[in-house]
């Protein structure tokens, strides 16, 4: 649609920014918190970029009240962070550990006091190193339970001031990278066990969301997606048809459970040909059911165009962590689709296709089949930011990027989508998992590099100001 006059964001509107707990936190083994499968993963050499590790990643730990003055002075609305799991319960069940929920307790107490709305991650991808050596983490179906107990836990401590939260972070992320690519921990290439893992996933999401209704029954919860719409690379109609798989297996696999609790029955069928299909035990639709979310939360980077591919074709390929443009190969599903660049997009240093309308289509698309409000948990540009003289970062470019994100979320509302906040990745500069301290996101650069840890000063960039401008004026002033 185009229109002559966009609707304004509604008052109230969520203009906030995240993190993750293992990529700012640091503090690694302090105050009782126990290994996570990260902190085992990156002991292993070259799993990631020149063996980088969140030991101390930016010290967030330690200087959260320094951060939460900056997004405080940033004007900012809403910050998402996730909880690391470890730092709760140290062998990811049994017992509690106090000092770890403390905490939270008074980054949550912080937060409030500066009018910045706390939304919860409860898990990003940091599964305890107990739960991996007891049964085998997501492989096993006994996490459903452990994973609920460290849900009702937090729930319990945090729900009577933190209103909005997120069960599991990009849920196909973590899953495929982990048991299919071989990119993040466990490190497994198996696609029948990968299938497997993530029904046991939807699962303790699905349960998570249940015990939520009765322990915070004023809030609102749902998973978040790493949300990548489909477009096919021409008219053609095998590349239609192709387009058609690639949206079933890479996004409704996911989405269709989170919301109806069904899985989509032409990429069932596909799997179960195949011999991947996960087992469904009695009463497993029950529980997918009875965790419909209360949004969808959507992390959202890029589009995906892809074509045709025959049954000897391209399969899996090593992805671009370097940073070097155009070495990212393409990749798929012999027999369903494969990935093509797409001519008529820019791409990032990581090969990354910048589409901004991508994230109106995908919001759309949601809206329509699903008929949930929407929240942007993530969206953001990874770029190799410069210092330069007087602690002047001029990132235009994140400018420029951003702000034709919020005007395709404009656009989406206009047409109809309820959008409750937009998220940015992320607040202060942060550990990318495989790439490092290279590859930054953040409106304040954190003076640190692979190999130095300096100071950790923070150093607000150009779209510091200008985001909070965009805050003032509640979207109007892009």
């Amino acid at each position: 649609m185009i229109y002559r006059k966009l609707d304004e964001f509604q008052q109230g509107f969520l203009w906030g920014s995240a993190s993750a707990a293992y990529q700012v936190e640091g503090a690694w083994n302090e105050d009782g918190k126990g290994p996570s499968v990260w902190d085992k993963y990156v002991r292993i050499p070259g799993t990631t970029y020149k063996n980088t590790n969140g030991d101390v990643a930016v010290d967030h730990y330690h200087r959260y009240k320094e951060d939460v003055a900056l997004m405080a002075e940033m004007g900012l609305k809403a910050y998402r962070f996730s909880i690391a799991w470890s730092r709760i319960y140290p062998e990811g069940n049994g017992q509690v550990n106090e000092k770890g929920l403390e905490f939270y307790d008074n980054l949550i107490n912080e937060l409030i006091a500066h009018k910045i709305e706390p939304i919860i991650t409860i898990y990003h991808w940091d599964v305890p190193q107990g739960l991996q050596d007891q049964y085998g983490g997501w492989e096993s179906r006994r996490i459903i339970d452990d994973f609920n107990e460290y849900c009702i836990t937090l729930y319990k401590r945090f729900g009577d001031r933190v209103k909005y939260w997120v069960t599991l972070n990009e849920q196909n992320v973590f899953i495929t990278h982990g048991y299919e690519r071989e990119l993040h921990p466990p490190k497994v290439r198996d696609r029948k066990r990968m299938y497997q893992a993530n029904h046991n996933a939807s699962l303790a999401s699905a349960k998570a969301i249940a015990s939520f209704r009765k322990y915070v029954p004023d809030g609102k919860i749902g998973p978040s997606f790493a949300f990548s719409p489909i477009y096919p690379h021409s008219p053609k109609p095998e590349d239609v048809l192709a387009a058609e798989n690639a949206e079933e297996l890479t996004n409704y696999w996911w989405l269709d459970v989170y919301v109806w609790g069904e899985y989509p029955k032409i990429a069932w069928k596909l799997l179960e040909k195949e011999g991947v299909a996960p087992t469904i035990e009695p009463g497993d639709i029950e529980i997918l059911k009875a965790g419909k979310p209360d949004f969808m939360g959507i992390n959202y980077y890029r589009t995906t165009t892809v074509e045709v591919n025959p049954l000897d074709g391209v399969g899996d390929v090593q992805m671009n962590n370097s940073g070097k443009k155009g070495t990212t190969a393409d990749s798929g599903i012999p027999g369903a689709f494969k990935t093509k660049r797409n001519e008529f997009l820019e791409a990032t240093n990581w090969d990354w296709e910048i589409d901004p309308q991508g994230l109106r289509v995908g919001m759309r698309r949601i809206s329509n089949r699903y008929k949930l409000p929407m929240l942007i948990t993530e969206n953001g540009l990874g770029e190799f930011d410069k210092l330069e003289e007087n602690d002047v970062i001029n990132d235009d470019y994140r400018i420029e990027y951003l702000k034709k994100h919020i005007e395709a979320c404009q656009g989406a509302i206009t047409d109809g989508v309820e959008l409750i906040g937009y998220c940015t990745w992320s607040f202060t500069d942060l550990l990318s998992w495989l790439n490092g301290y290279q590859k930054r996101y953040g409106f304040v650069y954190v003076d640190r590099d692979e190999n130095d840890e300096k100071e950790l000063r923070r150093i607000k960039k150009k779209s510091f100001e200008w985001y909070s401008n965009v805050i003032k004026s509640n979207g109007q002033q892009l």
